[in-house]
């Protein structure tokens, strides 16, 4: 073997070499080529031990012993039997094939089980013994660690109730489990951890389910106990149920002893304090002192700032009017460092594929969404901050904006600075300084694309609302050339095509900013109004029930569906949908009206009455409701209180004559009925004379209608008595007539003239197979009663005409589009 090996001599360069030579007697990798081992495992070599056994002391060999005979025990010179020898009839088992199962016993003709298969299999384990009092106890402390996982598990799911109920189950048990304990003098071994989480979690759920008494005196219980450690941080749970009950000083007495258990040596420990200290604060803030709130947010500021923290001390530094105090605190909020990776970390190299692919994995992971949130909710704090502060740090509100602005550009929200510009152009449009909004906006024709985009469709907003349609599509082309995917700027590309009427293609626009931002509602209800006027009411009541699935109580959206209901014959969806939205605005008047008369186009004249009473009352100017009103109360025989919607019309309208010659109308219909009650109100002596007068006209009127009725009854038994041929057609009338007045050459000018005149009318009467027209296209006179009563329909006012459904929905509630 030593010839393999390879000794380096001192003069050598390489010291190394030799290491990589082997011995190959330890090559096992190449034995199925050599022929020697493969021999050796095919023949009888493999299978037998080698004949080389010796007693020790001579070169005799030693016989071995076979199957066919006994075996021989051979003593060696010590005396001692050898190994596998055979002494006094019993063979001594073979130490080194013990573990493969030979026995030592020897039995000619045994068959070979190595395993010891023919002992059959193993005997049972041994059952537990269930009874015993600690397997009870250890049995029962499972159950409460399932029932304190089940009232976790439930309260994660929202089902606040069962998490209660599994709390308090868990309680029992464990109070069972210590009493079992203590039966079985095994008191020492009590589990506190186990009641702590009991105790612990059923005062979480009493929180949760506003049971604020309940869940307190809990807590009292852990609090109390010396043998809890750490038990006193939980007086944080306690503040905060106090805090929801505005018990404001309880809440800062408790927050203020939890921070005394809550040492600063850790750093974990600091974090607790500054959440407690911030907690301090905002209870401060809800009392009204901002002094103690400015004291615990500054030392937080001081220690380890934060977005949140520093919003909030400019809020209390707002609150007491210090200018200077704000610029810093502005400033301190600025340069709070966020804690996240840069944006350039994610943009992926050329030239590494693998580096590419594990961006790419991690481009959109949740770290990175917690990044982007946390990110933008900075933003929104620096935002609303700088709003708020502007008009307040400086003289005017457009000084404030600009030192907010060189703030905002040296520091790390540089981008924010082009939207507190947008902003300042905003407040110039709430204070309808319209000049100012767009000259502000102009400055950013030549910023970037995003930028750009928003300012132009602004713009283009702006121009939209002043009907300056050629300047707000120019401006949202603009917008649009800027970011093809901003939403915004599609739907007032489409606002500017849909007032030029062409409603295709705005539906086209409106589509394709739903294609890139679903959820913008404005591009659903323009859509929506674009199908209403393109008279596809299915695809528009589509638009509008998704609509109304987004915006639940939209009223505008409702007056939509119910307008569309009605235009597709529904009057039941069309009145379900205008008692929703009556529920969300109660003082529409023109709601109101619009269900009055669809209960009126029902024939209920009761409902149509109360709803038009209701218009009126929130919107007493309504000319087509007052008319409506005046009209009932005629047809009621109340013609007294017609009179005083019909003078309030008149002072609206007072052009229009038929409003005075409704009110006279009133008077005259009102005749002596009016008069007794005039005489009543002001007690004059002759209440009585024109009573009894009133009671003979209305027994006088009430025998007249009787035979009139008994004549007509009289009449219908003739007809049912007579022929067929009795029946007279107008065709029929007009012949006799003729031949009676007109076909005799005796007659004389005047009756000729008569018989024209008689003529004329019998062509005016419809024929046999034409409609009857209940009353012609002149204005009907509201004052006229039918002295027949109620059997015959009287002929709608102006106030139960069909509105026109387009003026209607244009005028009223809600087709304006919705711009940006």
């Amino acid at each position: 073997m030593m010839e393999h090996v390879h000794l380096a001599a001192e003069d050598e360069d390489d010291l190394y070499s030799g290491y990589n030579d082997y011995n190959p007697t330890f090559d096992t990798e190449d034995l199925e080529n050599d022929v020697g081992f493969q021999q050796a495992v095919k023949t009888s070599h493999g299978r037998r031990p080698p004949m080389t056994a010796k007693i020790p002391g001579s070169a005799i060999a030693r016989p071995m012993g076979t199957g066919f005979g006994a075996r021989m025990g051979l003593v060696s010179s010590l005396g001692r039997p050898m190994t596998a020898a055979v002494q006094d009839g019993v063979a001594r088992p073979m130490t080194a094939v013990l573990a493969a199962g030979y026995s030592s016993a020897v039995i000619r003709g045994s068959a070979f089980d190595p395993l010891g298969q023919s002992k059959g299999p193993a005997p049972p384990l041994e059952a537990k013994n269930e009874d015993t009092p600690e397997e009870k106890i250890k049995q029962l402390e499972k159950k409460v660690n399932q029932l304190i996982e089940d009232s976790c598990i439930a309260h994660s799911n929202g089902d606040l109730q069962l998490s209660l109920e599994k709390a308090k189950e868990a309680g029992r048990k464990e109070r069972f489990l210590v009493r079992q304990r203590e039966q079985t003098a095994s008191a020492d071994h009590i589990n506190l951890d186990l009641t702590y989480s009991v105790l612990f979690n059923l005062a979480n759920r009493y929180a949760d389910n506003e049971m604020f008494a309940e869940a307190l005196n809990t807590y009292q219980v852990i609090v109390k106990n010396k043998m809890f450690s750490n038990a006193g941080r939980l007086k944080v749970n306690m503040a905060n149920i106090y805090f929801k009950q505005r018990n404001f000083p309880k809440a800062i007495k408790f927050y203020r002893m939890a921070l005394d258990q809550i040492s600063n040596a850790h750093r974990d420990m600091r974090f607790h304090r500054i959440k407690i200290m911030q907690n301090i604060g905002v209870v401060f803030v809800k009392m009204g002192q901002y002094s103690d709130a400015i004291t615990s947010f500054e030392h937080i500021m001081s220690e380890s700032p934060n977005i949140k923290t520093g919003f909030n001390l400019i809020l209390c530094y707002f609150a007491i009017g210090d200018r200077d105090k704000m610029k810093k605190a502005f400033q301190k909020l600025i340069c709070v460092p966020l804690g996240i990776d840069e944006d350039d970390k994610y943009i992926p190299p050329n030239d590494d594929p693998q580096t590419n692919l594990v961006i790419e994995a991690i481009k959109n992971d949740q770290l990175r969404q917690m990044e982007r949130e946390r990110k933008a909710l900075a933003e929104k704090y620096i935002m609303t901050s700088a709003k708020l502060i502007a008009p307040a740090i400086e003289t005017s509100f457009a000084a404030g904006f600009d030192w907010c602005v060189e703030m905002v550009k040296t520091s790390m929200y540089v981008e924010l600075a082009n939207d507190l510009e947008i902003n300042k152009a905003i407040t110039y449009l709430r204070q309808k300084d319209f000049n100012q909004a767009v000259e502000t906006l102009k400055m950013f024709e030549k910023k970037d694309s995003r930028v750009k985009s928003a300012a132009a469709t602004n713009l283009s907003f702006l121009y939209f609302l002043e009907k300056e349609y050629g300047q707000a599509e120019r401006y949202a082309d603009l917008a649009m050339n800027a970011d093809r995917y901003n939403p915004a700027a599609l739907i007032n590309k489409g606002n500017s095509v849909f007032v030029n009427g062409d409603y295709e293609k705005a539906g086209e626009f409106y589509k394709e900013a739903l294609r890139n931002d679903s959820s913008c509602t404005e591009a659903l209800y323009n859509l929506g109004l674009t199908y209403k006027k393109l008279k596809r009411l299915e695809e528009a009541l589509d638009c509008f029930l998704k609509l109304h699935a987004i915006l639940r109580n939209s009223a505008q959206v409702m007056f939509q569906l119910t307008s569309l209901y009605e235009s597709l014959e529904d009057p039941n969806q069309a009145i379900e949908w205008l008692m929703q939205l009556i529920s969300v605005a109660p003082t529409d008047p023109q709601a109101l009206a619009k269900l009055g008369e669809l209960y009126d186009n029902e024939g209920d004249k009761s409902q149509a009455f109360q709803y038009y009473y209701e218009s009126f009352r929130y919107f007493p100017s309504n000319i087509e409701v007052i008319e409506w009103l005046g009209a009932y109360y005629i047809d009621t025989q109340f013609c007294e209180k017609a009179i005083q919607y019909f003078e309030r019309a008149a002072l609206i309208q007072p052009t229009q004559v038929k409003w005075q010659l409704m009110v006279a109308s009133c008077y005259r219909r009102s005749g002596l009925r009016f008069l007794v009650r005039l005489c009543t109100d002001m007690r004059l002596k002759e209440v009585q004379e024109y009573a009894t007068k009133l009671k003979k006209v209305e027994k006088m009127k009430e025998i007249r209608e009787q035979r009139v009725r008994s004549g007509r009854d009289g009449s219908a038994r003739g007809h049912r008595e007579g022929s067929a041929s009795s029946v007279f057609s107008p065709e029929s009338i007009h012949s006799f007539l003729l031949e009676q007045m007109g076909d005799s050459g005796h007659s004389s000018r005047g009756t000729s003239a008569k018989a024209e005149r008689m003529n004329a009318k019998l062509r005016s009467l419809p024929g046999a197979n034409e409609p009857y027209e209940a009353s012609s296209n002149k204005d009907i006179d509201a004052s006229y009663v039918d002295p027949l009563g109620p059997q015959i329909e009287r002929p709608k006012t102006a106030a139960k005409k069909q509105m026109d459904e387009d003026d209607f929905a244009d005028e009223e509630l809600g087709d304006d589009l919705l711009p940006q």
